[in-house]
């Protein structure tokens, strides 16, 4: 069975979407090896960062991006938060956004089952 990706709103799809070119042509190459192999890739392409949360990292003439993700029971893999990296550490504002909507999602599927 495949992997599924889906995103925590349609407003995260589209921003992923709109990526510079350089950006969404990893980004589609990536998500792709993810539906087959799962979502962790290794490094250089996926890294964890802890408490079930991890990223998808994107590296093209544009510079650097990140996509949060987590995992879902039944194999999904949610995408939650993207955004262009100006410095090299990650943003805690960025990661904040990624960690509430992840507890969002595993909240609003504990309390369905």
């Amino acid at each position: 069975m495949r992997w599924a990706i889906i995103y925590y709103s349609e407003s995260v799809q589209e921003e992923i979407l709109a990526l510079p070119a350089g950006f969404l042509g990893r980004y589609l190459r990536y998500s792709d090896r993810m539906e087959i192999y799962g979502p962790d890739l290794g490094m250089p392409h996926t890294r964890s960062m802890g408490d079930g949360l991890f990223e998808l990292r994107l590296k093209a003439a544009e510079g650097i991006g990140r996509v949060f993700y987590c995992t879902m029971v039944g194999k999904k893999i949610v995408m939650l938060h993207q955004f262009i990296k100006k410095t090299d550490k990650t943003p805690i504002k960025e990661l904040g956004i990624a960690r509430r909507r992840m507890k969002e999602i595993k909240n609003a599927y504990t309390q369905r089952t």
